[in-house]
């Protein structure tokens, strides 16, 4: 097998058995040199915002430049391991989606709402118990494809730089894309650039739910071809909408976040997703990450 495939199996492998660095995850170093140049590029207009994005994306892709021009084999297939388990989130993203729906179940709404900040941005205080049940599912739904998949596929068609490039234009849509008044201008490039790096991973993402929910992949399918295109996002409407179909929930309504309120299209049938629909998506999550896994190896160059 070639040492990017390799990498990215062993990269995914290690999320699963440790999920994120617990101590000096570079995800978060990335974000606080992110937050740090915000206030010296700070100016209420997409121009400063590209160029904060080109400055941060393009150290991040330099970075996987260089070390992809290690030559051994086996050294470029430990990088690109590292790499890959650097900027994957799906093995923590899993665990606490059970851990939320074994709140829920338990009734201890104060630790499931201390836990909804680790899954989304939506204001806990404002959540009820079906409230955070829905979150929690939508959220494993969306960071599932963004944490997981898309990262995978940019690693398997572009290595480490890949990998690295990815993840900075993801953290960044996460801390600067919000319509908002004081990211509508400076923000706007970061979410665009997330709009189209997420593109096709996210159609891909549904194929792959389709693909692991069994007897309800149809159903997947269906609800992502007539939902889909309702959402504000071009990538979570069509990923969402699968995750409804093939849990047989509706997704979508009235979305509270700390920036402001939105209210969602419905998505897929049947009832709100309740603390066992949560731990479904969890074990869906896991599916679909594993399968990706597979795809990614097997397309890399």
């Amino acid at each position: 097998m070639r040492a990017r495939s390799v990498g990215l199996l062993l990269g995914w492998a290690a999320d699963v058995a440790f999920g994120d660095p617990r101590r000096l995850h570079p995800v978060a170093g990335f974000g606080t040199v992110a937050a740090s140049l915000e206030r010296r590029t700070y100016a209420d207009s997409r121009a400063a915002g590209a160029a904060h994005v080109a400055l941060l994306v393009g150290g991040a892709v330099g970075l996987g430049v260089l070390a992809e021009r290690v030559r051994h084999p086996v050294a470029r297939a430990v990088l690109t391991a590292a790499a890959t388990w650097t900027v994957l989130g799906g093995s923590s993203l899993a665990r606490h989606g059970t851990a939320l729906a074994d709140e829920l179940d338990a009734g201890d709404a104060a630790a499931a709402r201390a836990r909804i900040p680790s899954l989304c941005g939506r204001d806990p205080d404002l959540l009820d118990v079906a409230g955070m049940a829905r979150a929690g599912t939508e959220s494993m739904a969306e960071n599932t494809s963004d944490a997981v998949v898309a990262p995978l596929l940019w690693g398997a068609v572009a290595g480490i730089p890949g990998l690295l490039g990815y993840r900075a234009v993801n953290t960044l849509d996460a801390m600067i894309g919000y319509r908002n008044p004081r990211y509508a201008s400076f923000g706007w490039a970061a979410a665009r650039l997330d709009d189209v790096a997420n593109w096709v991973p996210a159609r891909v993402t549904v194929g792959l739910v389709a693909a692991s929910a069994r007897d309800s992949g149809w159903a997947a399918l269906r609800a992502a071809r007539r939902d889909g295109h309702r959402h504000p996002s071009p990538n979570a409407g069509p990923v969402e909408a699968a995750w409804a179909g093939a849990l047989g929930v509706t997704l979508g309504g009235l979305t509270v976040y700390r920036h402001g309120v939105e209210e969602r299209p419905r998505l897929g049938d049947g009832p709100p997703p309740d603390a066992g629909d949560l731990r479904r998506a969890a074990r869906l999550s896991r599916a679909v990450a594993a399968l990706a896994a597979v795809v990614a190896a097997t397309v890399a160059r």
